[in-house]
């Protein structure tokens, strides 16, 4: 039975890509995994243990081969592709390790850019909630400014912004530091920290530094496509 706290249910999650006919390989076996809302996991693992495809999984960009998927109450069935990109658009936030601003869009643009997708016409309550956001993550002034002007550090707050304007139940986060120097990597990972006080957002971090994933309320350890470790 579904718990109403969770944001996230997986159950019996398994995932092979076909190599070759007949041959399949087998990367997630058997994966049951619960996120509860507000909590802030980290994803750890060596690299090929399945952290990406789970993710992808998660953030219902591949269908598992078998299994169900449970996001925010709604069993997810990949069938119904307009049911998918509501789930996605609605309740789902999205943090990489590069993160992908549109180069022709300013910061703000940038920013409502998940509000257009989801089909909401851009009002002015909208774009102040997206200055709000971008000041919130010290970014003030900077809305007008493309992504070529800003540093790897500011087009990352950018991103961040950008996937908390839905509100998301659940923010994914594929290495959203790994591609930043040590200091700004722990200014941006304690900025996730305080979006998740402040709002109550879900965050399951994937990432290889165990400093940041030693800060985190949780740690779920996956190898050869299973989770071997579940602390707290």
């Amino acid at each position: 039975m579904n718990n109403a706290g969770d944001v996230l249910r997986l159950t019996a999650i398994r995932k092979s890509y076909n190599i070759g006919t007949p041959v399949e390989a087998e990367i997630l076996h058997g994966i049951n995994l619960t996120v509860a809302a507000g909590e802030f996991t980290a994803l750890i693992g060596p690299s090929g243990s399945g952290k990406s495809t789970l993710l992808n999984t998660i953030g219902l960009l591949e269908a598992p081969t078998s299994g169900e998927v449970e996001i925010a109450g709604n069993l997810v069935s990949y069938r119904d592709d307009d049911t998918l990109t509501r789930l996605r658009s609605q309740t789902l936030g999205f943090v990489f390790q590069f993160h992908h601003l549109l180069p022709a869009f300013s910061a703000l643009e940038n920013v409502l850019m998940p509000q257009v997708i989801a089909g909401n016409r851009i009002t002015e309550a909208l774009r102040r909630e997206a200055l709000q956001l971008l000041e919130s993550v010290g970014l003030r002034g900077a809305e007008n400014k493309k992504p070529a002007e800003l540093s790897g550090g500011m087009q990352q707050r950018v991103a961040i912004a950008r996937a908390l304007s839905i509100r998301p139940a659940l923010v994914l986060a594929d290495e959203p530091t790994g591609n930043l120097d040590t200091r700004t990597a722990a200014d941006i990972f304690a900025m996730l920290r305080t979006f998740n006080r402040d709002f109550g957002t879900s965050f399951l971090i994937v990432t290889h530094d165990p400093r940041l994933a030693a800060t985190c309320d949780r740690r779920v350890t996956l190898a050869d496509g299973q989770i071997v470790a579940d602390e707290r």
